[in-house]
C-alpha cells in the first residue's frame, strides 16, 4: 500500500459488481476509509467477507440500499458521516446492464418491442437517477468543506448512440451529460466532477458469457483504479468536467502525465458553441 488516499473517506456505489469490486479493493489498499453500496444482500455480504478476511474490515462501511430510493441515499450519507465523520469522494457506479432484459443481448440487440415502460423506468432510475440522489445528498457535505471528489462512471460514446441499446445507452449518456453539468456548476467550491469510463467492453459479469469475445481481450476492470485513485487523491480543483479513458492510462509513467494522455472533456462541449440564442451566446 503506497497511502496515496490516506485519510480519506470515499463513497462507491454498486461495490460488489466486476468494476466496483475493484475500485473498492484499489483504494482500501491506498488507504481510504470506504463506504461499499450494494443492492443485493448476498453479493454485499460477500464482499464484505473477502474483504474483512484481507485485513479491511476496520476502514470498511458496508450499506445495502437502492440507489434509485431518494431517502435511501440521504441516510447512506448520514451513515458515511456517523462512522468516518467526513466525505472526500463519491464513485458512482451502480448500474443495471442489459443483461436485465436477455443474456445474449450483445449477439442479438435488443429491439423497442422488447421493452415496456417498467425496464425502462428501472434502468433510468439506477443508472441516471441514482447517481444524481447520491451527489445531491453528498455535494452540499463536500461544499462545506471546500472538498470533495465526485466520479461517474458512463461508457464509451459508441455504446450510448448504439442502436439496440437501450436504455443503457440514453440513460449513460444522461449520467454524461449531468457530469459536465455539475462540473460547471460546482466550478469554484472546491468540489470536481468528471467521468472514468474503461474504454470499451470490461471483464465483468455485465458482459455475459454469450458475448461474442475472448476474455482475454476484455478490459481489465483493475485499470479503472488509476485514474480513480488520481482524481481522488492528487488531482486539483482544476481538474473537473473531464473524462478520463482507463484501458488508454500508461502506468509507466507519472500519474499527471498518464491522465492527460487519456483524458478529454466531457460530454460534448464543443456542440454547444454556437446555439441561436437571443442577444448572442448564453452566460455560462
Amino acid at each position: 500500500m503506497s497511502g496515496r488516499l490516506e485519510g480519506k473517506v470515499i463513497i462507491i456505489t454498486g461495490a460488489a459488481g466486476g468494476i466496483g469490486r475493484a475500485l473498492v479493493n484499489a483504494l482500501l489498499e491506498e488507504g481510504a476509509s470506504v463506504t461499499a453500496t450494494e443492492k443485493s444482500e448476498v453479493t454485499l455480504a460477500q464482499l464484505i467477507g473477502e474483504l474483512e478476511q484481507a485485513g479491511h474490515g476496520a476502514r470498511l462501511l458496508p450499506s445495502k440500499i437502492d440507489v434509485s430510493d431518494y431517502g435511501a441515499c440521504q441516510s447512506c450519507i448520514e451513515d458515511t458521516l456517523t462512522a468516518f465523520g467526513r466525505i472526500d469522494g463519491l464513485i458512482n457506479n451502480a448500474a443495471l446492464g442489459m443483461g436485465m432484459i436477455r443474456s445474449d443481448h450483445m449477439t442479438h440487440l435488443v429491439r423497442i418491442e422488447e421493452l415496456d415502460g417498467a425496464i425502462w423506468n428501472k434502468m433510468i432510475s439506477v443508472n441516471l437517477s441514482g447517481a444524481w440522489n447520491m451527489t445531491r445528498h453528498a455535494f452540499p457535505i463536500m461544499r462545506t468543506r471546500g472538498f470533495g471528489r465526485i466520479i461517474n462512471v458512463t461508457t464509451s460514446f459508441f455504446t450510448m448512440l448504439r442502436g439496440g441499446f437501450h436504455p443503457y445507452g440514453p440513460a449513460k449518456a444522461g449520467l454524461e451529460a449531468m457530469s459536465l453539468g455539475h462540473a460547471r456548476e460546482f466550478s469554484g467550491t472546491g468540489v470536481t466532477v468528471n467521468v472514468v469510463v474503461p474504454g470499451g467492453p470490461a471483464d465483468t459479469p455485465m458482459v455475459p458469457k454469450e458475448a461474442p469475445y475472448a476474455r482475454r481481450d476484455l478490459i481489465d476492470p483493475t485499470m479503472m483504479a488509476h485514474p480513480v485513485i488520481w482524481l481522488c487523491g492528487e488531482a486539483d480543483d482544476t481538474t473537473t468536467g473531464q473524462r478520463y479513458v482507463a484501458a488508454n492510462w500508461n502506468v509507466d509513467v507519472p500519474p499527471a502525465q498518464a491522465a492527460r494522455a487519456c483524458g478529454a472533456p466531457a460530454a460534448w462541449p464543443e456542440l454547444a458553441q454556437n446555439p441561436v440564442w437571443p442577444g448572442g451566446k448564453p452566460k455560462d
